[in-house]
């Protein structure tokens, strides 16, 4: 095998692991959606691959509340295996749906967690929002991301995408250690409130990574805006090679090609 290897987890409710496929192949990587069901049944074969992602969608409905039966799926059954995946220097990311897993599975703001500190909650707005929002990139911790990049914009569509933390502590150590990556702004760069920030996020925290920069959640959808006709305005603005989301898949491809011998 001579690319990076990807699987995307999927289960009942789960509706963009296609984009996310899409997306990673173009970028040079191998991508296999799997089943959390087969997961389950086969743990080891999560050794097979250098890139987890936990794809937007409603998993199970969010019936109970947005991403928790899969949380409790992946921190019940497969957390030693995942922890496993994060000391070998693999890459984790959650897209939305994903986003909200990772934070209610208790892989986020640390592995370590010995409780959940923070989630991602109804939207100020009380209602489902479906806008493009601008991006500012905060910090080059993620392997995802280069510090410095240009202002990012990206599509959001959630109901429970407020960003909180329990405690004025949590969120002190989560911006000294830099865990912010991604911060909602409007078109000048500036913070701002709703429409720019869509769910009333804390300090308009988009994204967040782990202490080791190698697990990212982040709530808009970088494989919505992976063509450059995928943009609102290209007609009006022009086209670029590339949507601003491609750079986020392109840029985990190369950490493995660059930190793992691929055969």
């Amino acid at each position: 095998m001579t690319k990076p290897k990807i699987i995307i987890i999927r289960t009942a409710g789960t509706n963009c692991n296609q984009e996310t496929g899409y997306a990673f192949e173009r970028a040079g990587a191998q991508v296999d959606v799997v089943h959390i069901n087969s997961l389950l049944a086969n743990k080891k074969v999560l050794n097979d691959y250098h890139v987890l992602a936990l794809p937007g969608g409603f998993s199970y409905g969010d019936d109970i509340s947005a991403g928790k039966i899969l949380a409790n799926q992946i921190k019940y059954h497969l957390l030693d295996n995942v922890k496993t995946f994060i000391r070998e220097k693999k890459l984790i990311i959650g897209i939305c749906n994903g986003f909200q897993v990772l934070v209610k599975a208790g892989l986020l703001p640390s592995v370590d967690m010995q409780q959940q500190d923070v989630t991602l909650t109804f939207n100020d707005s009380n209602k489902f929002e479906d806008r493009w929002v601008y991006l500012k990139v905060c910090s080059g911790k993620s392997a995802f991301f280069k510090e410095g990049s240009a202002p990012i914009y990206l599509p959001v569509a959630h109901g429970e995408g407020k960003f909180i933390t329990r405690d004025q502590g949590v969120l002190d150590k989560i911006v000294m250690n830099r865990q912010v990556i991604l911060k909602y702004v409007d078109e000048n760069g500036e913070d701002a409130g709703y429409p720019w920030n869509p769910n009333g996020s804390i300090q308009n925290i988009a994204a967040l990574c782990d202490s080791t920069g190698q697990v990212l959640g982040m709530m808009p959808h970088p494989e919505r805006h992976l063509e450059p006709t995928q943009h609102p305005r290209w007609t009006r603005e022009g086209l670029r090679e590339w949507g601003d989301g491609f750079v986020f898949f392109k840029n985990a491809v190369d950490y493995i090609k660059q930190n793992f011998t691929i055969r």
